[in-house]
């Protein structure tokens, strides 16, 4: 069974997000969703400064499997992304809760992640 981590937020697409101290969100994918795609071999973020809305394609991560869209699980500016990624994808598949993370955003909004799922729930829909 996939690691859940219980102080992330899931989306039903198996993005993760993680309020950070200063009030940015952190993403990536889920344990689950990288175990699926298998070893992932590109990713493509999204620019510095571009506006992403909830649910919407927000990213791309290809694995020798398939391509597959990543969806922003709130609205927010993107402000980071992990260029690391762009010579070592790989990283997601092996630490996708930390180095593996893919970008940060200024969320839209004071509680940015009240619609997305808690660890038990996400955990409950892919088992």
């Amino acid at each position: 069974m996939s690691d859940v981590n219980a102080n992330l937020r899931y989306l039903k697409s198996h993005e993760w997000a993680r309020l950070e101290s200063d009030g940015t969100v952190t993403v990536g994918i889920s344990e689950h969703a990288q175990e699926a795609l298998g070893e992932l071999v590109f990713v493509e973020l999204p620019a510095v400064g571009k506006l992403l809305v909830a649910g919407t394609p927000a990213a791309v991560v290809e694995s020798v499997k398939a391509a597959s869209d990543v969806y922003a699980p709130i609205s927010g500016t993107v402000i980071a992304v992990n260029t690391a990624l762009a010579d070592a994808p790989e990283t997601i598949n092996s630490d996708c809760f930390g180095q593996g993370w893919m970008f940060k955003l200024k969320p839209e909004g004071s509680d940015p992640l009240a619609a997305l799922m808690d660890a038990e729930t996400y955990a409950a829909a892919i088992s």
